[in-house]
């Protein structure tokens, strides 16, 4: 299956970024591997802390938090405790075959987490639609308009295969370059089965917008032999890296306790940043980053680290973008 743009466009209007067009990805082109050129200055991230009870932590000073660079202390230069900086929130939504039947009472949760995004916190907060099946559809750019997503969340129809991760490095890339905080909310009842990306790729996408993943996995029993634990497991790896969780509600109210408990973690994060200091050369790409309380009674959320050590640019992207609907 090829590239099928919108009406008016041609292949080369479809590439990602800009939003003045983008077009619908197909499992059977296999791009090349992404590279990300990235300009380290200052690092940032997302926090949340919570006591062994689950409890979210949100008193913390400045001086109570440790961070490590490949092993390395370094010193925040930047502070903000239950940020309020705007989040970019973007909704993915799984409509493969696999998730008609219940797809009315997801999208009652997702309305609602969207209603609840809304109605507190900044008013520069936004939330985008994606849907995705064996293609990936932005339904709505970022908007503050619920009716808009409402309405585009009630036309999906269902059918076709899993394409996760594609849906995953295409919300990030566009999410890349808006101001304030990125999360990626996935809502889907199972792992990935015909992405062009992968894991990798999905997880390098994650780390250089520098968004926070949730994925909400609605399993049809909580019993293993309903579950697809190779995808549940995997999404639970890309949110722990982000400073995220993953959430395996079962239909009715667990699923709007799972939104419900995500809005209260965006709500009570601390923003935190530092130049990185005194770290050595490494062949690996990858700097870990540690981040800890001088209370070691304290569970801490944040992204594991980034990718650095800048490599050449593709001439373009390894995935354009997703069909936009109109």
């Amino acid at each position: 299956m090829g590239f099928r743009g919108t009406a008016g466009l041609t292949r080369r209007d479809l590439v990602l970024g800009g939003f003045g067009a983008v077009s619908v990805l197909s499992a059977a082109q296999e791009p090349p591997s992404p590279t990300f050129k990235v300009a380290v200055r200052l690092v940032r991230m997302q926090v949340t802390v919570k006591d062994a009870y689950g409890r979210l932590v949100g008193g913390l000073e400045k001086d109570e938090f440790l961070v490590t660079e490949n092993g390395v202390p370094q010193e925040l230069a930047l502070f903000e405790r239950n940020t309020t900086q705007p989040l970019s929130v973007a909704i993915l939504v799984d409509t493969s075959s696999s998730t008609a039947k219940d797809a009315r009472y997801e999208f009652d949760s997702v309305m609602k987490f969207v209603k609840a995004l809304f109605a507190s916190g900044n008013p520069g907060d936004a939330a985008a639609l994606y849907s995705f099946n064996d293609e990936v559809t932005l339904q709505s750019s970022f908007t503050r308009n619920p009716r808009r997503i409402e309405s585009r969340l009630r036309a999906l129809k269902s059918g076709g295969a899993t394409a996760v991760y594609d849906a995953i490095y295409l919300a990030a890339m566009e999410s890349m370059d808006r101001d304030g905080r990125h999360v990626i909310v996935v809502v889907s009842d199972g792992g990935d089965t015909v992405s062009r990306t992968n894991f990798q790729q999905a997880l390098e996408a994650l780390h250089a917008a520098n968004a926070v993943l949730y994925p909400v996995l609605v399993v049809p029993v909580p019993v293993e032999a309903g579950r697809n634990l190779r995808g549940e497991n995997s999404l639970t790896t890309l949110a722990s890296w982000t400073g995220g969780k993953l959430f395996l509600p079962t239909l009715g109210d667990s699923v709007d306790r799972a939104f419900e408990e995500i809005l209260r973690d965006l709500r009570t994060q601390y923003l935190l940043g530092y130049y990185p200091k005194n770290v050595p050369l490494s062949k690996d790409r990858f700097h870990k980053v540690q981040v800890t309380t001088r209370r070691g009674d304290l569970l801490v959320s944040a992204r594991n680290g980034y990718f650095g050590d800048a490599i050449d640019e593709p001439a373009r992207d390894p995935l354009r973008g997703p069909k936009q609907e109109r």
